[in-house]
């Protein structure tokens, strides 16, 4: 049996990831704020509460320690809110951010390392990065930044796994440019604090976004095909 963790699961690739990966031979644990589907195996928990994340690992892994065949741990999960030049946000929108994009998978990922230590089975992280982490991009300080601190957090965890006996593998990687309600936020920001939103929109209007449905089956080929303790930590999809 296979455990797949997938944060963010209620909407956009995270939600079509929970359901591609449904098998016989596969247990899948959603987690989201809502469970707007009612779907089985499902956590609502607002990753943005650190009270809420401590525990979550432990609590989903250990009844499998002694039977899975493998464990995984999709970091999808993200907001891209708030958007606005440096000197326009507000404190509260910057704090949650933080907390969604990078604290949460910081800890959800520790966590995961620490429960699955002594466990000799093939075990992988798969932090869903953006290329917003590797370019700067006016109106998206938060955004840029959060993404850019995963990357740099994923290739710290690879060096440290590569002196344990049984390493973890793990991957950030950016998707491309998907239609999901992300990029629904993005078209409707303003152009002050966002210059390149006309940029979105023709990436919209002219067929330019590949489907969450389509990049979910490619993110699920390109985690089985590859060895995630050797394959470059910092890759992109497509």
């Amino acid at each position: 049996m296979d455990i797949y963790i997938v944060t963010g699961a209620s909407k956009g690739i995270g939600q079509a990831l929970f359901g591609q990966l449904q098998r016989d031979d596969q247990l899948v644990f959603g987690i989201a704020r809502s469970n707007p589907n009612g779907h089985e195996n499902f956590e609502e928990v607002d990753l943005t509460s650190r009270g809420n994340r401590k525990g979550l690992m432990e609590q989903l892994l250990t009844p499998y320690l002694a039977t899975a065949d493998s464990f995984t741990l999709i970091n999808n999960a993200g907001t891209v809110e708030p958007v606005g030049k440096v000197g326009t946000l507000g404190t509260e929108a910057v704090h949650q951010a933080i907390e969604l994009n990078l604290t949460a998978p910081i800890e959800l990922s520790n966590e995961f390392i620490q429960v699955l230590s002594d466990t000799n089975v093939k075990k992988q992280i798969v932090n869903i990065s953006s290329g917003a982490g590797r370019n700067a991009y006016e109106g998206w300080g938060i955004y840029c930044t959060t993404k850019a601190g995963l990357d740099r957090f994923s290739q710290v965890v690879r060096l440290e796994q590569q002196r344990v006996t049984h390493p973890v593998g793990i991957v950030s990687i950016a998707p491309g440019i998907i239609d999901t309600g992300m990029q629904e936020t993005i078209r409707s920001s303003n152009v002050d604090g966002f210059p390149m939103l006309d940029q979105f929109i023709n990436y919209k209007e002219e067929g330019k976004l590949r489907s969450a449905e389509d990049t979910a089956k490619l993110l699920i080929e390109w985690i089985t095909d590859e060895d995630l303790t050797t394959t470059e930590v910092l890759a992109r999809l497509g």
